[in-house]
């Protein structure tokens, strides 16, 4: 049996942290939107009992230290399966990026452990088994518009989020997770974005209502140590954005437009000043897992 699955990038509309738990995690408020960039990744069983993981990146880990390897080393562990599993993850989604691009790809593991080996878990197991791999997995499996709350790992999905054009661009430089989080000083916080009002905009299917409202206070900390972010916002929002915004703890960032043509003459703009070494246009993505 093979089979192929796309596994959906994410950007935040709005990203609150409310809190530092004493267990060292934040506690966040988020509103997380799929979008169309995706890696794919291809299934197949195979008799030995292993696991065989290649993808088109050679710097990407292909053992336990690949989020899709430990998807598949869970899923067979907690089933007792005795066969193996050859996938092949060719990857677009921007690396180290703020948009999920692993999460996704252990998302989509799980979820193809399930198909390929007839195994019937529901999709709130399939996310119970996510969170245990990383807050932003379970999110993953259920896609679309939501908000995030917790850690991460308590969802409730929002009206889909109106016709747009989002301009994504990664910037030539890699963020770590770890050292934004570090960094932050939940509790000095000036500013917090109206994660509620937002949600109120997207019920009326106001596209203005969710562009004004869009923040991320993790910007405090990555837009200060990385000016270029700043840079491509100001593009943006100077060539006709409705807004622009960091995704997750960047340093990619987006932009919303009405009008496509906008967006792709910033996309243009922005890999001739090389302030992005990867940038494209995409559709918001509010479909469940399918191929």
């Amino acid at each position: 049996m093979e089979f192929e699955l796309n596994a959906y990038g994410k950007v935040n509309l709005g990203l609150d942290v409310l809190r530092k738990r004493e267990d060292g995690y934040h506690e966040v408020k988020m509103i997380m939107q799929t979008v169309k960039v995706f890696d794919r990744l291809t299934f197949s069983d195979i008799q030995e009992d292993k696991i065989e993981l290649s993808s088109n990146l050679s710097f990407l880990p292909v053992n336990k230290d690949n989020l899709v390897y430990r998807a598949c080393d869970m899923i067979k562990k907690e089933y007792g399966i005795l066969s193996g599993v050859k996938i092949h993850l060719d990857k677009h989604i921007p690396v180290a990026a703020g948009m999920a691009g692993g999460s996704t790809d252990a998302a989509a593991a799980l979820v193809g452990m399930n198909k390929l080996f007839g195994l019937k878990i529901s999709q709130d197991k399939l996310m119970e088994y996510g969170v245990k791999l990383g807050a932003d997995v379970p999110y993953c499996i259920m896609r679309g518009t939501a908000l995030s709350e917790g850690i991460g790992e308590v969802l409730t999905k929002l009206p889909p989020m109106p016709r747009c054009y989002i301009l994504i661009a990664k910037p030539p430089i890699s963020v770590s997770t770890k050292m934004v989080y570090e960094n932050l000083h939940a509790d000095r916080l000036s500013y917090h974005p109206d994660i509620d009002g937002m949600i109120d905009a997207l019920r009326a299917g106001s596209l203005k209502g969710i562009t004004d409202r869009m923040g991320n206070v993790l910007e405090t900390v990555t837009v200060e140590r990385y000016p270029i972010i700043e840079d491509i916002k100001r593009r943006m929002l100077d060539d006709g954005a409705m807004n622009a915004l960091m995704s997750g703890s960047g340093p990619t960032v987006f932009g919303i437009y009405e009008d496509e043509e906008k967006a792709r003459s910033t996309m243009k703009e922005l890999r001739y000043k090389k302030l992005a070494k990867q940038a494209f246009v995409v559709l918001p993505f509010n479909t469940d897992f399918n191929r």
